[in-house]
């Protein structure tokens, strides 16, 4: 039997856009995507403002990104919760509270990410400000 991999090709393209309205529908919807976004954003612009190394920013893009994938598993998470227990209830309290907690440990993970990474460069700064 012989596949049809135009089929298969199409199927994969399509897997994408499915991904990208995924992101688009959880930033429009979610406050805290939007928060973790703009932060993404000025991060990026100080490192290259500060001329980071190329170390320094795969750390910065590594913390960045695992805070937008746990602020989606949260959003997928809260909305699955929501269609199939939509009256409270102790265990979908627990699960939505868990993968909120997985979004607050990748964000502190980021915090000090950022403070590792910017810490010296950002006293050089001021250093240089005061002499």
């Amino acid at each position: 039997m012989v596949k049809n991999t135009a089929v298969g090709h199409k199927k994969f393209w399509h897997s994408f856009r499915f991904a990208a309205h995924g992101i688009a529908s959880a930033f429009k919807s979610e406050l805290n995507m939007k928060v973790h976004c703009g932060m993404a954003v000025l991060v990026l612009a100080a490192a290259a403002i500060f001329r980071l190394p190329p170390p320094r920013w795969m750390l910065l893009l590594l913390a960045i990104t695992l805070v937008l994938t746990a602020e989606l598993l949260n959003t997928a998470i809260e909305a699955t919760i929501d269609l199939v227990s939509p009256e409270i209830h102790p265990l979908a309290k627990t699960a939505k509270d868990t993968a909120a907690g997985a979004v607050l440990l990748t964000a502190v993970f980021a915090v000090i990410t950022g403070i590792y990474v910017f810490y010296h460069p950002v006293m050089d700064w001021i250093t240089g400000l005061m002499s």
